[in-house]
C-alpha cells in the first residue's frame, strides 16, 4: 500500500526579518501554509502583521530570510509577478467601472480578450452568488456584496495565494459576523489558501484552519484554533485568545498557588518559577448556590455577584470572591437554579485543577 502523500506547502517563510533603521517590525519569523488552507495571523496593532502580508505580497522586501510560494523564491520578485492577489481593508474598487469590469479588470491587464474576460468575470460573478450583477455600479451595492465583488476580483485570476488584509474593518457588527460565514464558505468552495490578518480574535477562531499569533515582530504559538484556546503556549496567546480569568501568585514547588492578595488555588502546570500568573476560562469556573454541590472540586470558593452581564445568546457573573485581585468572570447558564440571580446575592464557584494554566509571570 502505498503512503498518503503529506499535503503541499503553498507558502513558506524561512527566518524572515525585516527592520526600519535598529526596529525590527518582523523578527526571524518561519512558517509553513499547507494547499487549501485558511491561515490566520492574529495580533494587537503594531505587531507586525501587516509589515509581514506586505512582504509576501511583495510591496515590501524582507531584510534577510526567504519568502517561498510553491517552493520558488519571491526575493526580489516584483508584486505584479506574484502569484498572489489582495484584498484591503478598503476592499479598493474602482467607482468609475460596473461590477463586471472590476471582476475583469485584472485579466484585461494581462492581455485576456474583452470578451473572453467578461465571460469569466460572469462565471466568476456566479460562484460567489452574483449572478446578474455584472452591469450594476459598484457605490450601488451592500457592504457584503462589495465584499464578495473584491473577493471575485481575486479569484478569477487564479491565484496560489488571496491575502486579506482586515477585510471586515469597516463592516457594522451585524454584517461582519454574516461575512464570517461567507469568507469561510468561499475559500472552501475554492479551495484556494487564504491568508489573513486580523486583530479580533472571533474572526480568527471562526474561520481559520490555523491561526498564528503574533506578538511584537515575533510568532508566540501557531495551531488550529483549538489548540490556541485550550491550551496556549504563553500568557500572552492565554490573555489575548478568547475570554479569560487572571491573577498572580506563587509557586510553592507543589501543587499549590499561593494568591497575591492572599488565599491559595490548586493547579496541574506549575512552572518552578517563584512567581506565576494563572489563567482560568469563563466557562471552566461552575456556579452553584450551595458549597456541597462543588464538593469535588479542588478549587472552591464563596463569593457575591458584582454584576450580572447579559448580551442576548449568553449571560455570564461577575464574582467577587476573597483573595483575588479581580472579580472572576463565569458563564452563566440560560436556565437553572442561578438563572435569575441578581446583583449582591452570594454565589460559590469552583473549578478543576487542569482547567488552569499557569506561566512563569
Amino acid at each position: 500500500m502505498r503512503a498518503a502523500m503529506a499535503p503541499s506547502s503553498d507558502l513558506d517563510l524561512l527566518s524572515v526579518t525585516k527592520k526600519f533603521g535598529s526596529h525590527s517590525a518582523v523578527d526571524d519569523v518561519s512558517f509553513s501554509v499547507t494547499q487549501g488552507d485558511f491561515f490566520s495571523i492574529l495580533g494587537p496593532s503594531g505587531c507586525g502583521k501587516t509589515t509581514l502580508m506586505r512582504m509576501i505580497a511583495g510591496f515590501e522586501h524582507p531584510t534577510s530570510g526567504d519568502i517561498r510560494i510553491r517552493g520558488k523564491s519571491m526575493v526580489g520578485v516584483p508584486a505584479n509577478r506574484r502569484p498572489v492577489n489582495m484584498v484591503f481593508q478598503s476592499l479598493a474598487l474602482f467607482p468609475m467601472m460596473n461590477v463586471g469590469e472590476n471582476v475583469a479588470y485584472g485579466l484585461t491587464c494581462r492581455g485576456v480578450g474583452k470578451a473572453e474576460a467578461e465571460q469569466r468575470a460572469n462565471r466568476m460573478l456566479e460562484r460567489v452568488g452574483l449572478k446578474g450583477f455584472a452591469e450594476r455600479r459598484v457605490t450601488a451595492l451592500s457592504g457584503g456584496q462589495r465584499q464578495r465583488v473584491a473577493i471575485a476580483r481575486c479569484l478569477v485570476l487564479e491565484p496560489t495565494l488571496v491575502l486579506l488584509d482586515e477585510p471586515l474593518g469597516a463592516l457594522d457588527l451585524k454584517l461582519r459576523e454574516h461575512m464570517k460565514i461567507e469568507l469561510k464558505q468561499l475559500q472552501s468552495t475554492f479551495n484556494t489558501t487564504f491568508v489573513y490578518i486580523t486583530h479580533d480574535q472571533s474572526e480568527a477562531l471562526v474561520m481559520s484552519d490555523r491561526i498564528a499569533v503574533m506578538n511584537q515582530g515575533r510568532f508566540e504559538q501557531v495551531g488550529s484554533p483549538r489548540e490556541l484556546y485550550h491550551h496556549p503556549a504563553t500568557p500572552f496567546v492565554a490573555s489575548f485568545v478568547g475570554e479569560t480569568n487572571r491573577w498572580t501568585g506563587e509557586g510553592t514547588g507543589g501543587t499549590r498557588i499561593r494568591l497575591a492578595s492572599g488565599g491559595e488555588v490548586q493547579g496541574v502546570e506549575l512552572s518552578h518559577a517563584k512567581s506565576v500568573v494563572c489563567f482560568v476560562r469563563p466557562e471552566a469556573i461552575a456556579l452553584s448556590s450551595s458549597e456541597e454541590s462543588l464538593s469535588s472540586l479542588p478549587n472552591r470558593f464563596a463569593g457575591r455577584v458584582s454584576a450580572v452581564l447579559f448580551d442576548g445568546a449568553n449571560s455570564s457573573l461577575l464574582v467577587e470572591a476573597p483573595g483575588f485581585e479581580q472579580p472572576l468572570r463565569a458563564v452563566l447558564p440560560q436556565a437553572g437554579p442561578l438563572a435569575g440571580i441578581e446583583v449582591g446575592a452570594p454565589v460559590h464557584i469552583g473549578w478543576t485543577a487542569d482547567a488552569m494554566r499557569v506561566f512563569a509571570a
